[in-house]
């Protein structure tokens, strides 16, 4: 696994007089830029390898953009903003975004309307220490070829 200073950063809160100290505070873990940039070069590299060129995108655990490539012949132009779409999902739910297209097929169509969620098989959170840290989404031309990138992906967080 990497090194927790590698992966991610803790805050320091400071004690002020009057108000709850939160020395005890367990720290957040948060995805740094270096983290997010291996994460994304190692999809990007299990896409160049098994010739399956996409869209990649890495966010934090609030679904904000921190690392995005798009691979020269992507597959789908519609890529560069369903991948950002399906991270920012998996970061948001917490959970994969094929869970949610599972739901929407099945059992509970109802998540459909959740809003704007890009609930498509290739999305995957993150993880340091059991808690998320962002995610990684993926288009690139079928969804298991989605899948298998992202997952090289998370691997790399987990290394």
């Amino acid at each position: 696994m990497m090194s927790f200073k590698h992966a991610a950063i803790a805050f320091t809160f400071l004690s002020l007089p009057g108000l709850p100290a939160f020395a005890d505070a367990a720290p957040q873990p948060v995805l740094t830029l270096t983290a997010a940039q291996e994460v994304l070069q190692a999809a990007l590299a299990k896409a160049d390898g098994e010739a399956w060129p996409g869209v990649v995108a890495v966010t934090d655990a609030g679904g904000a953009l921190v690392a995005f490539a798009r691979m020269d012949d992507a597959a789908v132009p519609a890529g560069v903003t369903l991948a950002p779409g399906k991270a920012r999902t998996a970061a948001l739910f917490a959970r994969p975004t094929a869970d949610l297209e599972a739901a929407i097929n099945g059992p509970r169509p109802a998540v459909v309307t959740a809003g704007d969620f890009v609930m498509m098989k290739g999305g995957l959170p993150q993880r340091v220490d059991g808690r998320i840290v962002g995610a990684i989404g993926v288009s690139a031309d079928t969804p298991d070829h989605d899948q298998a990138i992202a997952e090289a992906g998370v691997a790399a967080l987990t290394r």
